[in-house]
């Protein structure tokens, strides 16, 4: 049911599309991808380093300004810390909520591979 109402929801975004600017059907497919969800991974390095790895990530949302317009400089979402940094959700790993910062973390957010 829940992959029929997506479809439906999902069509009359598509069918306008080729109206919009690239920005704006950017900002479109996002929102899909924030909405449906990517399973993915996120990867925090001190230099070459992986120092945190957070999987099984719904979404990773950029902050919102309550006053004015624009964005806030950072990230946040909810993800399984990887506390021995071996890729999978074992059994004492647990959901928490993270931030990280656009200017200071170098990280690497992508779809679980595994998926």
């Amino acid at each position: 049911m829940r992959r029929i109402l997506s479809i439906a929801l999902a069509l009359p975004a598509i069918a306008l599309a080729p109206a919009c600017t690239q920005e704006t059907q950017n900002k479109i497919g996002r929102s899909f991808q924030n909405w449906t969800g990517a399973n993915g991974v996120l990867e925090i390095y001190a230099g070459e380093k992986l120092v945190r790895r957070f999987v099984e990530i719904d979404k990773l949302t950029t902050a919102s300004a309550t006053q004015g317009g624009g964005d806030r400089p950072y990230r946040f979402g909810y993800g399984v810390l990887d506390q021995n940094l071996n890729g999978i959700k074992d059994g004492n790993e647990r959901k928490v909520y993270f931030e990280i910062s656009d200017y200071a973390t170098n990280y690497v957010f992508y779809g679980d591979p595994g998926s």
